[in-house]
């Protein structure tokens, strides 16, 4: 019998699991810190193992390695690299669904040596986008047709029914990690220039977007996206942006919060337990007078403006105690963010993955085509985040297990012999694209 090991049980985690124990002749071992939480997921299955495993602990972890025939890894980025060299020696394969990091990448040579494939960047996005991204693409070049702008914009909502808050967002857990996000600054290409935003200036950078059969939305730039071009094949390409979506009013409001400097995390503080947010928030806006007032100046903005309402709505201007221990700025507010921001019971997210191509053919014929992935969480079932992240990994292991992959080294999703199978699997269960095509010249 087969053996996959998976490192982690976190949220995301689930719909892999339950894929991987539908599998005949494939047993599933889930090694965590919290053993009850990998008990929960594996439930009686006789396929299924709930093991403790403390990823510090390097020799139990190239214990449970050793045994497994392939290996996924739901924990932090920071850890995949010891986790590779790991697989390397023991001559196993990897799946995660994170960003490359250049310790990562510095493995390959070392894995393609040993026969092993370090499949990274398959889940959502990174993941999905790339595999949908590079069907079409492969497809246009196929009909001898050039890429001449591509924006891809993904975004995880909640479903229009639980967009009931000023913000229009939510969170399954710690927001700290889509706070964290908004401290980078942002590199695309944009009409053949290339555009460096700020991360002082990232949500005063958006634009809105309509989206069929999902709304509009705004949109902003998301990290470093030249890097894409090289990747995606597009030399020549005059626009490349990955971008980030968001309901309405999210933008302006993180540009105040970040104008005001409620993001710096540089530093714990341990003078907090004691204070309210109103304390807090006061801090930043010296003065005596009504703290509203002075925040609404500080940002040149009237004190009814809905920015100074939603801030309201947070609880940042109230006397309710802070009660953290110790800990940075961002981590209040990500703490009055989790309090009122949280899917309430039976609540849907959402996953809008959105694709804007401009084409141009040898005839001057010009097209724009889009190609949109929308899905929804089950009420009280797996979010439409954890399927659409751990689904395209759990059928990498698949691929992987029957010898359909041929590939080794560090990988990303963007060779057929990757991209195609996964997404038709995908589409088997519900998660597709739906296209439109308009002929602009």
């Amino acid at each position: 019998m087969k053996k996959v090991l998976i490192l982690g049980a976190g949220l995301v985690a689930r719909p892999m699991v339950r894929y991987l124990l539908n599998l005949d002749g494939v047993e599933t071992i889930v090694a965590t810190r919290t053993v009850s939480k990998a008990r929960e997921l594996i439930g009686n299955h006789p396929r299924g193992k709930a093991v403790t495993l403390l990823v510090d602990d390097e020799s139990a972890l190239k214990r449970w390695i050793a045994e497994s025939d392939i290996v996924v890894s739901l924990l932090p980025y920071i850890y995949h690299p010891t986790v590779a060299r790991h697989c390397i020696a023991l001559k196993k394969h990897l799946v995660t669904t994170s960003y490359v990091s250049e310790a990562m990448r510095a493995l390959d040579t070392e894995a393609s040596k040993a026969g092993v494939i370090l499949i990274n960047e398959i889940g959502l996005d990174p993941g999905i986008d790339h595999m949908s991204a590079m069907a079409i693409i492969d497809r246009i070049r196929s009909n001898k047709g050039t890429v001449t702008s591509f924006i891809s914009s993904c975004g995880g909502l909640p479903a229009p029914e639980a967009n009931d808050n000023p913000l229009g967002y939510k969170f399954s857990w710690s927001p700290k990690g889509v706070l964290m996000a908004g401290k980078n600054d942002a590199r695309f290409l944009k009409d053949g220039a290339e555009v460096v935003i700020p991360a002082s200036r990232l949500f005063a950078s958006y634009w809105k977007v309509k989206i069929a059969d999902a709304g509009e939305f705004e949109v902003y730039p998301n990290r470093n996206s030249l890097p894409y071009i090289e990747l995606y094949g597009l030399s020549g390409i005059r626009t490349m942006i990955r971008a980030t979506l968001r309901n309405s009013g999210w933008c302006e409001t993180m540009q105040a919060i970040s104008e005001l400097g409620l993001l710096n995390d540089d530093r714990v503080r341990t003078d907090i337990a004691r204070m309210s947010y109103g304390q807090w928030l006061r801090e930043f806006v010296p003065g005596s007078g009504d703290l509203r007032q002075d925040i609404a100046r500080r940002l040149n903005l009237p004190v009814d403006h809905p920015v100074i309402k939603r801030l309201e709505w947070l609880g940042l201007f109230t006397d309710e105690p802070i009660a953290i221990e110790a800990g940075s700025n961002l981590d209040v507010l990500a703490k009055a963010m989790l309090a009122r921001m949280a899917y309430k019971p039976r609540e849907r997210d959402m996953i809008v993955l959105h694709h804007q191509f401009e084409v141009e053919y040898p005839n001057r014929h010009r097209e724009l085509l889009e190609s949109t992935l929308i899905d929804y969480g089950e009420p009280d079932g797996d979010t439409a985040m954890a399927r659409t992240v751990s689904l395209p990994a759990a059928i990498a292991v698949r691929m992987i297990l029957e010898g359909k992959i041929k590939l080794t080294g560090v990988q990303i999703p963007v060779r057929r012999e990757l991209y195609e199978p996964v997404l038709n699997e995908l589409s088997k269960i519900g998660i597709s694209f739906r296209e439109r095509t308009q002929v602009v010249s």
